[in-house]
C-alpha cells in the first residue's frame, strides 16, 4: 500500500512539472505536437526508472557515510557523499546514451524530430531532480526508487501529453497575437498547474 501510495504521489501530487517546474526547457520545447512528446515522455520516463534504482544502490553501498562497512569494520568510517552529484550525473549521461542509441535504431523517425533534445535528456533536470529526492527522502528500499523513478516519469509524460495536445488545438484557435507560441503556451501550463494542484486534496 504505501508502494501504491508513493506512486500516485509522484504522478500527481509531486509532479515534476506542475510541482518542482524540472525540465521546464525540454517540456516547453519539444511540446509542439503530440507524437512527439509521447516519444520524449518515455524517453524521460525509461531514464528515470533505469536511474533511480542504481543511484539508490551507489547511495546506500558506496556514498554515504558508512556505506562501505560492508567492505570492513575499517571503511565505516569512509564518507564518499561529495562523490554523490558527479555520479549521480554520470550515470544519467550513460543511460540517456542508451536511449539515443535505441530510439536511432529503432525509432529513426522519432530521432529525427526530437533532435538535440534527445541527448539533452542528460540534462533536463526532472532526471536530476528524481535522484535527488530519492537521496533526500531516503527510500526504504530499492524498489521504492524504482516506484518513484516510474511515477516521476509518468507524471512528467502525462504533463507534456497534456501540454503538447493543447498546443496542437490552439494552433486552429484564435489567439491574440502577442500572446501566440510560447505566450499562450505559459498560460496553458499555469492553468494546467493550478489543476494539478486539486490532487493536494488527495488522502494517501
Amino acid at each position: 500500500m504505501e508502494n501504491l501510495n508513493l506512486f500516485i504521489r509522484s504522478i500527481f501530487i509531486d509532479n515534476m512539472i506542475f510541482a518542482y517546474f524540472l525540465g521546464m526547457c525540454s517540456y516547453l520545447a519539444v511540446s509542439k505536437n503530440v507524437k512527439t512528446a509521447i516519444g520524449l515522455g518515455l524517453a524521460v520516463t525509461f531514464v528515470l526508472v533505469i536511474t533511480l534504482p542504481v543511484d539508490y544502490l551507489l547511495e546506500n553501498y558506496i556514498l554515504k557515510p558508512g556505506a562501505l562497512q560492508w567492505l570492513g569494520d575499517e571503511y565505516k568510517t569512509v564518507d564518499l557523499s561529495f562523490l554523490s552529484l558527479i555520479m549521480f550525473i554520470a550515470v544519467i549521461a550513460s543511460m540517456t546514451q542508451l536511449v539515443e542509441m535505441i530510439v536511432e535504431k529503432y525509432a529513426p523517425s522519432l530521432y529525427a524530430s526530437l533532435g538535440i533534445f534527445l541527448p539533452l535528456i542528460a540534462v533536463n533536470c526532472a532526471i536530476l531532480g528524481g535522484s535527488l529526492f530519492m537521496q533526500q527522502r531516503a527510500f526504504p528500499s530499492v524498489g521504492a526508487a524504482t516506484i518513484y523513478g516510474l511515477g516521476s516519469g509518468i507524471g512528467w509524460l502525462l504533463a507534456i501529453m497534456g501540454i503538447a495536445a493543447i498546443r496542437e488545438k490552439l494552433a486552429y484557435s484564435n489567439v491574440p497575437a502577442p500572446l501566440k507560441g510560447i505566450g499562450i503556451t505559459f498560460i496553458a501550463t499555469g492553468l494546467m498547474g493550478i489543476a494539478f494542484m486539486s490532487f493536494l486534496g488527495i488522502k494517501l
